[in-house]
């Protein structure tokens, strides 16, 4: 059984910044890759970071140079570091933990960015 918790997630002005945070606990081990994703009303869920245990990372170009992706394996703790948010960031955002078999998911954290 494994559980992901989102939390750091809240309205903020366009250019401002905001850090969610994904506390893991049960069955994980710190070689499983994590992320996040977002999803928008009427949009499908979409990849925003993943990072590996070693630490490579990868983005989803609209976030390029604006969001930053931490992990820190001693915790099972990842983190989303967002800045310079658009209105279109707005999304519920959501942790995930790639297992052997399947994906775990959070349970979402909703980022409102206001024009």
């Amino acid at each position: 059984q494994v559980e992901l918790v989102e939390s750091g997630g809240g309205l903020v002005q366009a250019g401002g910044s905001l850090r969610l945070s994904c506390a893991a606990s049960g069955t994980i081990y710190n070689g499983n890759p994590m992320g996040w994703y977002r999803q928008a009303p009427g949009k499908q869920r979409e990849l925003v970071a993943r990072i590996t245990s070693s630490g490579f990372t990868n983005y989803a170009d609209s976030v390029k140079g604006r969001f930053t992706i931490s992990r820190v394996n001693a915790k099972n703790t990842v983190y989303l570091q967002m800045n310079s948010l658009k209105p279109e960031d707005t999304a519920v955002y959501y942790c995930a933990a790639d297992l052997a078999s399947r994906r775990a998911w959070g349970q979402g954290t909703q980022v409102t960015v206001s024009s």
